[in-house]
Formats: structure tokens, sequence, C-alpha cells
């Protein structure tokens, strides 16, 4: 799968061996009951919807639900009907940190827009879950923000980025910076990386 995302994006070969690591590291979060939050401005906010539609239902994969999860949840309601349960699909915890519109405005008219999605990862961060920060410049100041206090709460910080890397590229535990210096042409390859990073993890976890 990695060797088809770079026959197709010969660009982004100098980055393989970062994208592998971080659909690693994500996989390993999940196995340890982990969960991963995203953050991002602008096309990167967009970019953050995006992966977490791609985590939390069926991307490559329909996901039913297991025998057991069904049987778990017959259990504790027993008037929920097969015809919902077959239409459920497996699910991957994300959250992408943009969507928490009531708090992120509160918190930037209140008190520091630049620590906005820092205050998210305070409440929702726990040491093995996964910061997905998304910069163009690798230095958009909120996602800095975020990057730092996850550092200091015990999560694993990965930064997509242009070539540069920016601050981000600095504070990250993985970093991949696709080579391009447009934002335009950065947001372009930002795509296939994260389809493959959701690619492999629902491999992972998913049969079909």
């Amino acid at each position: 799968m990695l060797n088809e995302l770079i026959t197709r994006y010969p660009a982004l070969a100098p980055c393989k061996d970062d994208i592998a690591l971080a659909a690693q590291t994500l996989i390993n979060c999940y196995k340890k009951g982990g969960k991963l939050l995203i953050c991002g401005n602008g096309g990167s906010c967009a970019d953050s919807d995006h992966i977490v539609g791609e985590l939390l239902k069926g991307f490559l994969k329909k996901r039913p639900l297991s025998d057991e999860k069904k049987q778990e949840m017959k259990a504790n309601y027993p008037d929920i009907s097969d015809d919902v349960l077959e239409k459920l699909q497996g699910s991957l915890p994300a959250i992408a940190l943009p969507s928490i519109t009531a708090l992120n405005t509160a918190f930037c008219n209140d008190v520091d827009p630049a620590l906005m999605y820092a205050q998210s990862v305070v409440g929702l961060g726990n040491p093995g879950d996964m910061l997905i920060a998304i910069s163009t410049s690798g230095n958009s100041v909120n996602a800095v923000g975020a990057a730092k206090v996850a550092k200091a709460l015990g999560l694993t910080v990965v930064a997509l980025t242009g070539k540069g890397g920016g601050k981000l590229g600095e504070i990250a535990d993985i970093a991949v910076r696709v080579p391009e210096t447009e934002t335009f042409k950065i947001q372009e390859l930002h795509l296939p990386v994260y389809h493959y990073i959701c690619a492999a993890v629902e491999a992972e976890f998913f049969a079909e």
C-alpha cells in the first residue's frame, strides 16, 4: 500500500519512512485504547474533519460490527433492532478540534486565540493519545500551542507540514514534511498522506 502511494505520488518518496511511522504510531495508539486529536486552520481545518470522517466510519472497508459487539449491545439494550446493528460500522475514536466551535470561539474571545486548540487538548487528551497538527507552514500559532501542550501531557505529536517543517517540525515526535512550499501544493500532498494513514489503520483493525 505504501509503495503504491509513492508510485502514484513520487514527490512523497523523501517522506516515506515518516509516513509509515505515523501510521504505525496511530495503530499502536489505538491498540492501547487511545484516541486521535487533530487540529488545523483553513484547508487544514477541513483536512481535520476529513480524517475524522475516514476513521469514524468505513473508508475502504465496510467494517460490519463484530458478533461480539452486537451481542454486547443487545445485552445492554435488548430493544435495539437487528437492522440498526447491521447498518452500524466499526469506528476508531478521532476528534477534530476545530469542530468544537462553542469552546473555540469562547476561548478566543475570553482568553487567548493562540491557545484555542491547546485548551481542547487539556480537556480531551490523555497520555498515550495522539495529536496530528496540520499546518502548511508549520508555524500556525494555535497548532504549535496545541503541540506543546500535547507533549507536556504525554501525547504523541505528529505534524503534517510543508518542506521547511517550521516550529511544528521541531516539536513533533514525527514530522511529515511534504516537499512543497506553496500552500495549495502542500495541501494537495497532505491528502494522499492522510488517506494512506487512514487506510493502513483501517486494514489493521477491520477484516472487511
